[in-house]
C-alpha cells in the first residue's frame, strides 16, 4: 500500500471501532453496530461542561444522563418506561462524537446536530424507540435537561444561581440525600455500572 493511498483512506474513514468489536460508521449508522456496553463505557469516560468543574473525577455524561431521568422523575411522578428510556438515553451519540459545549456547536452550525441526529434515530431504533420522539417527550427530557444543567452549572461548573436561571431555567428542586448523590462525580467505573444498571431497570 502506498503511502499516498494511506492518507487517502485515513481521510475518508468516518467510522470507530468499539470495545465490543462493533465497527460504527458516523454517517450512516446503523443500529446493528450499537451495544449498551459500547455506550456506557463511553458515556462514563466523557467529561462534561469540558472537564471544568470540581472534584476529584470528571462530572461525565453518563452521571448526567442518570440524573436528567431522575430529575424527570421527580418533576412528573409515574412517568412510563418508555420515556425513562428516552431521557436516559437523549445524550448516548456522545459515546461516539464526544460532549461538545453548546457555545460550540453554535460555531459549527448545523453540521455536528446532523450527526448526532443520525446518531439518535439508530440508538434510539436499537433500542426499540422511534427514531424521532413525539415532540412532547423531546420537550419533557429538555425540560429535565435544563434542570439537570442549572443543578451541575451552580454546584460543579462555577456558576451563580442568578447566571443559571438565565441560562437554564429553575432549580428542579431534588431531595437534599438525591442531590448530594447524583451531584458527587464519580468515578468512571461506577458511572458506567449504575448507567448499565438503570438502562437495565428501563429496558426491561
Amino acid at each position: 500500500m502506498t503511502a499516498k493511498k494511506t492518507a487517502r483512506d485515513a481521510q475518508s474513514r468516518a467510522w470507530q471501532r468499539m470495545l465490543s468489536g462493533r465497527r460504527l460508521d458516523l454517517l450512516d449508522p446503523s443500529p446493528l453496530d450499537i451495544e449498551i456496553a459500547d455506550i456506557a463505557h463511553g458515556l462514563a469516560r466523557v467529561a462534561r461542561w469540558n472537564g471544568q468543574t470540581t472534584g476529584a473525577h470528571i462530572f461525565s455524561v453518563a452521571q448526567h444522563t442518570l440524573l436528567v431521568e431522575t430529575v424527570m422523575r421527580h418533576e412528573m411522578p409515574g412517568v412510563d418506561q418508555r420515556m425513562r428510556l428516552a431521557a436516559l438515553l437523549h445524550d448516548a451519540p456522545e459515546y461516539v462524537i464526544g460532549d461538545m459545549i453548546s457555545p460550540f456547536k453554535a460555531v459549527l452550525d448545523g453540521h455536528y446536530k446532523a450527526v448526532e441526529k443520525r446518531l439518535l434515530g439508530a440508538i434510539h431504533i436499537r433500542f426499540g424507540l422511534p427514531p424521532e420522539l413525539p415532540e412532547e417527550i423531546t420537550q419533557a427530557i429538555k425540560a429535565a435537561d435544563r434542570g439537570a444543567a442549572y443543578l451541575e452549572a451552580t454546584e460543579l461548573a462555577g456558576f451563580s444561581e442568578s447566571e443559571a436561571r438565565r441560562l437554564f431555567g429553575k432549580d428542579p428542586g431534588l431531595a437534599d440525600s438525591v442531590r448530594r448523590d447524583y451531584l458527587t462525580p464519580w468515578t468512571a467505573a461506577r458511572a458506567e455500572k449504575q448507567f448499565l444498571e438503570r438502562f437495565d431497570a428501563v429496558f426491561a
